[in-house]
């Protein structure tokens, strides 16, 4: 078991090196600049900064060795998707004692956040409102011939990811509202990104790279929560799972017509949702045990949930690997799991249309020519 542990990690690992090698940095001498939008999925520390929310070990222990406020043992997608870019990982917006120049671009996700209702901290359109300050500032400061992190024609070059619409929906079945309800606020949640996707546009921005949700269904919160548990064959909460569908089905329909509408600008859709449900559906495949469990939790099997005692709150223990799990606190994921999403995500397999995460660098048609 154990040989057969190492001979997949090794090759999960080839697997990230040749993705990342196909996403490759900015070719002719060009930075990459991301500005990320969305939750705690993307968050690299702004709930910490913003609010001043501690996010305690064992978070981070995998990678960092300390807790860097990312929800997981390690590094998120995110954080994978910077290194294949061969950029530094994005600094939290709000953290001004980072040390960061923001050359690279900025975080401004931040864990719980979700599209309505809107103007609460931090809600979507509170982030692109944050955003459009960031480039407000750095405008005027060029203008008056100051040194700036990110010069201003880079705003029009950069990346803009989006990941958001999670604890829209969590939230609402939270509320008790039942599953038409959930859904008829589809929407309203996908207009909401519209209107970011618009604003972000109006202000220069053509390159968006856009997630969907991931199976809710399937997290070992929602698992042990549900009082009424209607479970798919691998487990999984079927109606949040199909609340989710709807979710992405709609957010994909989004991206077509705003291609459409937007005719100077490209914007992928990646199936986030299908990445992260094969992991569960396929487990073992991945080396992956008891993929419904959570690692560092308290409540013991099956889902090793307590909200009482979350990950990171005295009394609750991390198994000794994570690399055996999945979920890492019953929420969101481990490292090893991350790494294999976003393999998955530069491997263009999931992308609509197929596309290089490294598309909005100017030497890409120039390095596409050669793979």
């Amino acid at each position: 078991m154990y040989a057969s542990r190492v001979v997949f990690f090794l090759l999960a690992s080839l697997s990230w090196l040749r993705s990342a090698a196909v996403a490759g940095g900015c070719g002719g001498g060009d930075r990459p600049v991301i500005f990320s939008f969305g939750d705690s999925n993307s968050d690299t520390g702004g709930l910490v900064a913003g609010l001043g929310f501690p996010v305690n070990p064992p978070n981070g222990r995998s990678f960092f060795g300390r807790s860097t406020g990312r929800l997981s043992d390690g590094r998120l997608v995110i954080d994978f998707l910077c290194q294949s870019l061969n950029t530094s990982f994005l600094n939290p917006y709000l953290d001004s004692l980072a040390g960061s120049k923001f050359t690279n671009g900025a975080n401004f996700a931040v864990v719980g956040s979700s599209t309505l209702p809107k103007y609460v901290p931090f809600s979507l359109n509170i982030q692109v409102m944050q955003f459009l300050h960031f480039k407000g500032r750095i405008t005027e400061l060029a203008s008056a011939g100051s040194e700036v992190p990110v010069s201003v024609d880079e705003f029009s070059k950069a990346l803009y990811l989006i990941d958001i619409g999670q604890n829209d929906l969590a939230d609402s079945f939270s509320k008790n509202l039942t599953y038409s309800e959930v859904i008829k606020r589809v929407p309203s949640i996908i207009a909401e990104i519209k209107s970011a996707i618009k604003t972000l546009y109006d202000q220069g921005a053509r390159n968006f790279w856009v997630h969907n949700t991931g199976p809710l269904g399937c997290l070992p919160q929602k698992l042990s929560l549900a009082e009424e548990k209607d479970l798919d064959e691998n487990g999984c909460l079927s109606s949040y799972n199909s609340a989710a569908r709807i979710f992405n089905e709609g957010l994909l329909k989004l991206c077509q017509e705003m291609r459409s509408e937007l005719a100077d600008a490209t914007i992928i859709h990646v199936d986030i949702y299908a990445i992260k449900y094969d992991l569960i559906a396929s487990a073992s495949k991945y080396g992956f045990l008891n993929p419904l469990m959570t690692c560092c939790g308290n409540g013991g099997p099956p889902y090793n949930y307590n909200i009482r005692v979350t990950c990171g709150t005295p009394g609750c223990e991390a198994c000794s690997n994570g690399s055996q799990y999945i979920s890492w606190d019953g929420i969101h994921h481990t490292e090893a799991a991350n790494s294999i999403i976003a393999s998955k995500i530069l491997s263009t397999a999931y992308s609509t249309p197929r596309t290089p995460l490294n598309f909005f660098c100017r030497g890409w048609y120039v390095q596409v020519k050669h793979i």
